[in-house]
């Protein structure tokens, strides 16, 4: 619809052009008048014994070349292909042969933030939980998942060191948290399943109806109503079963026996300080 009305409009521009363009083709002397940096055309009409005007133009040599503005050249590690993460401050995954007991907690104050963990290669990480990427997932996607569920982690880690966690157990809080929540959301999607194929045929009806008046471009209407249906109906599922598994993976965690550095016997080997 735009182009087709802007196609008038030009041919009336080329027209009226191109009817001035004929007018002015006898011989006209003209004179060159300096005025700055413009350069005005004057016509001397032998009929009327006066100077007209005829066109005034900038003297240029040459256009001048775009400069793209805000050149900021992106410096940093190198991170390898096989790695899908694009968080240059990510940190390697955190050892778990140490976990502190929770104590000592008080209200939230202001911390140092978390680095997030990047993921191992080849693999999509979701705090604890890792898996395999899909042959089928293209490269961007898979760091865009990678990097949403690591700074999650990160800034849930964050808010337990800002109430006194030990590092350690903030750590495997966050991770369980996140790891068991994309657990959940799994297993809601999967229970939607049946839901999700009603919801896809429903919406692809609706679909179908409103598209074909307009055919055939009405019928791209029909895979959206399809997708919209399916995800209307897996999408609470999946959020509720995401609710459910954060809160149990949080519990797990903060529940979660201690381990010590060493043995018991090394701690009274040393000797003791002031």
């Amino acid at each position: 619809m735009v182009v087709a009305g802007a196609v008038p409009v030009v041919l009336t521009l080329v027209g009226s052009s191109g009817t001035a363009n004929a007018e002015l083709g006898r011989y006209v002397p003209v004179s060159p008048t300096e005025h700055g940096s413009h350069v005005a055309f004057v016509a001397d009409d032998p009929d009327s014994g006066e100077a007209t005007p005829v066109v005034q133009a900038e003297q240029t040599p040459d256009w001048p070349a775009a400069q793209v503005p805000n050149v900021r050249p992106y410096r940093g590690t190198r991170i390898p292909d096989d790695t899908r993460s694009s968080l240059q401050w990510a940190r390697p995954v955190p050892k778990s042969e140490y976990l502190s007991p929770v104590e000592f907690l008080h209200g939230p104050v202001p911390v140092a933030p978390v680095p997030p963990i990047a993921p191992p290669p080849g693999m999509l990480r979701f705090g604890n939980v890792q898996v395999e990427v899909p042959d089928w997932l293209p490269r961007e996607p898979a760091i865009q998942l990678n990097d949403a569920a690591a700074v999650t982690e990160a800034d849930l880690a964050t808010f337990f060191d800002s109430v006194g966690m030990e590092r350690t157990r903030s750590d495997r809080v966050a991770s369980q948290t996140v790891g068991s929540a994309a657990l959940g959301a799994a297993a809601g999607a999967a229970i939607a399943s049946p839901f999700a194929l009603i919801g896809a045929g429903v919406g692809g009806a609706l679909g179908l109806v409103i598209g074909v008046p307009f055919a055939p471009i009405g019928l791209a209407a029909v895979p959206i109503g399809a997708a919209y249906g399916a995800a209307l109906m897996a999408a609470p599922l999946a959020a509720i079963g995401a609710g459910i598994g954060a809160a149990l993976g949080a519990t797990q965690a903060l529940t979660a026996p201690p381990r010590a550095l060493g043995s018991a016997e090394a701690a009274t080997d040393q000797p003791a300080t002031d």
